[in-house]
């Protein structure tokens, strides 16, 4: 396969991935540092693939921001589960509205996959982090997460 399908292969796959959690970008990454493969371009493109699927729910997560907590509070007759997801939604918001506390963890959750991306993708486009900065740190620790999986096949 030629570079540039690769490249093109990986960075749908990632972006799929970043969006439907069954489709797997870690097993794309250890297929794709299998000898004779193009690993350091797979590796960069499926990390740009998933960057640019975060930044989308991102993105949604900053344009609705609070429209599915009022929704489902309208659901709830009770308001203990609108009380609940309130009483740990906050704290995140606030962790992830400081440069200094909210950049390190997207880093950590791209990087390592705790907390989980798609989840801190989401509550950092409510905490109002910069697209950019979200953008930088997300591709960082996925080309890193995604590096350390393909150099074993790749050097073997």
């Amino acid at each position: 396969m030629s570079g540039v399908v690769e490249a093109a292969a990986a960075l749908g796959y990632g972006f799929a991935s970043a969006l439907v959690p069954v489709v797997n970008a870690e097993a794309y990454a250890v297929v794709a540092g299998q000898p004779g493969g193009y690993a350091v371009i797979a590796v960069v493109a499926l990390a740009v693939g998933q960057t640019a699927g975060k930044l989308l729910l991102f993105e949604a997560a900053r344009r609705g921001t609070g429209r599915l907590t009022r929704r489902l509070a309208r659901r709830n007759q009770s308001g203990r589960m609108a009380a609940r997801a309130a009483r740990w939604a906050e704290p995140v918001r606030r962790w992830l509205s400081h440069r200094r506390t909210g950049l390190p963890t997207v880093l950590l959750s791209a990087s390592v996959g705790v907390p989980p991306l798609a989840l801190v993708s989401s509550a950092a486009g409510t905490a109002g982090l910069r697209r950019w900065e979200f953008a930088i740190a997300c591709l960082l620790g996925r080309v890193v997460r995604f590096a350390i999986l393909a150099l074993p096949s790749a050097l073997a």
